[in-house]
């Protein structure tokens, strides 16, 4: 099935330019791969650029997988599940609570895809815990020629290939670290002011096992903080912040019912760990995102540069969130090498405003070590990208080798990647 060409991303600020074939089995999508002379895989598409497109001029296709079937195969003895890549995350997480079993932890959004979420570096909170990714024991792949390969961890090409950008093939079903179910509950505070996070924003972050930090950079400081517990506990000392005193949504005015529970009541982990409830549609629809992601070793120096932006991103900004991810070892993901802090930006929908002002939260951010999250917004091309990355030579090489002929290519990897 072939579909014109009027489909939208989630945001709705990119219309996909080449023809997208909804593939009905994976024998149906090798096929396809082994006849196109480009091709780029649709996920949950909550990308907010071109990451995922190819033009008409290419003669290529968009191959959505939509149309497979969610699995999710558990195998208790070595804690792992097999799940199809297109598999939402959400969709997964219902079905392993349902056999008693749970996932280390979640994005913000349950309705994101496997395989895309974890082939862009998609990412939790927490200060132990690492990105999507790093919860991966293997992955499947359809190559440029239609054939189908796995790589699991252990071998060689295994850290360069998960988090891949879809430069490697389409991804059909993924192994991922599994444990026994547990319960989370959510404490939200509010007021916490930036003298009080300046000194002691390890401890703050340390406080929970996911937190994450909302704020708008004015003098309110952190107007919110999301505290996701797996541990019973007393009512925390938040270094003045104070506990709220009813449900609140990290964007002014928007309703409350799309979130998932707070006031720091136990609840399973897949109805916790996500800020949004599958049903819903999350934040508020329409809007552009961005994210940056750097040493927390200078995260105050990064918090102290933003707030002297705050007046320049005030008119385009809905919110920034700040979290930690621990440090891994995928070539290219934002927390390679070391524990990062991520600066999320929820924006506006308006790319003109949003992509003005860009520019200077890269010259404040980059020279710190951040890597823009390769889903969102940014502006940094490829000269500037991979300094920032020890292994991109090494990932530009295993590329080279698995799709000479560029298959999985796009002017989107050109820019980037080189």
């Amino acid at each position: 099935m072939t579909d014109v060409l009027t489909e939208k991303n989630w945001a709705g600020n990119h219309t996909y330019r080449a023809r997208i074939e909804r593939v009905r089995s994976v024998e149906h999508l090798q096929d396809v791969v082994a006849a196109a002379p480009r091709v780029r895989a649709l996920g949950s598409r909550h990308s907010f650029t071109d990451i995922t497109d190819i033009t008409d001029a290419d003669d290529g296709v968009l191959v959505s997988l939509a149309e497979l079937p969610t699995t999710v195969d558990v195998d208790p003895a070595s804690r792992t599940a097999r799940v199809t890549g297109r598999a939402a995350y959400g969709d997964v997480a219902t079905q392993l609570q349902a056999a008693g079993w749970a996932l280390g932890n979640l994005a913000s959004l349950p309705h994101i895809s496997v395989a895309g979420a974890v082939a862009t570096g998609t990412h939790g909170s927490g200060v132990e815990n690492g990105s999507l990714a790093a919860a991966v024991a293997s992955v499947d792949f359809v190559g440029p020629d239609g054939g189908l390969r796995t790589v699991s961890r252990g071998d060689a090409d295994f850290e360069g290939s998960i988090v891949s950008l879809g430069a490697l093939g389409v991804v059909t079903a993924l192994t991922l670290d599994i444990e026994p179910t547990y319960d989370v509950r959510q404490d939200v505070y509010t007021g916490l002011g930036w003298d009080a996070l300046a000194e002691n924003v390890d401890a703050i972050t340390r406080s929970a096992y996911s937190v994450s930090l909302f704020t708008r950079w004015a003098d309110a400081g952190i107007e919110q903080v999301w505290r996701k517990s797996r541990v019973d506990e007393a009512p925390v000392h938040l270094h003045g912040a104070l506990p709220a005193t009813r449900t609140l949504h990290m964007l002014e005015g928007a309703p409350t019912g799309s979130v998932t529970e707070q006031g720091g009541v136990f609840g399973p982990w897949l109805e916790r760990l996500p800020h949004f409830r599958m049903e819903f549609t999350p934040s508020r629809g329409e809007e552009l995102q961005s994210e940056y992601l750097l040493p927390r070793a200078d995260a105050l120096t990064a918090i102290e540069r933003l707030r002297a932006l705050g007046p320049r991103m005030a008119p385009v900004l809905q919110v920034c969130e700040l979290r930690t991810v621990a440090a891994d070892q995928h070539w290219l993901s934002s927390s390679y090498g070391h524990d990062v802090l991520g600066v999320h930006f929820t924006w506006l929908r308006d790319e003109q405003r949003v992509y003005a002002v860009l520019p200077a939260i890269e010259d404040a951010l980059l020279p710190l070590g951040a890597r823009p999250h390769w889903g969102k917004c940014f502006v940094a091309e490829a000269d500037v990208i991979a300094p920032l990355y020890p292994r991109m030579a090494d990932f530009r090489a295993l590329r080279d080798r698995v799709d000479p002929d560029r298959v999985f290519g796009n002017a989107w990897l050109d820019r980037v990647i080189g």
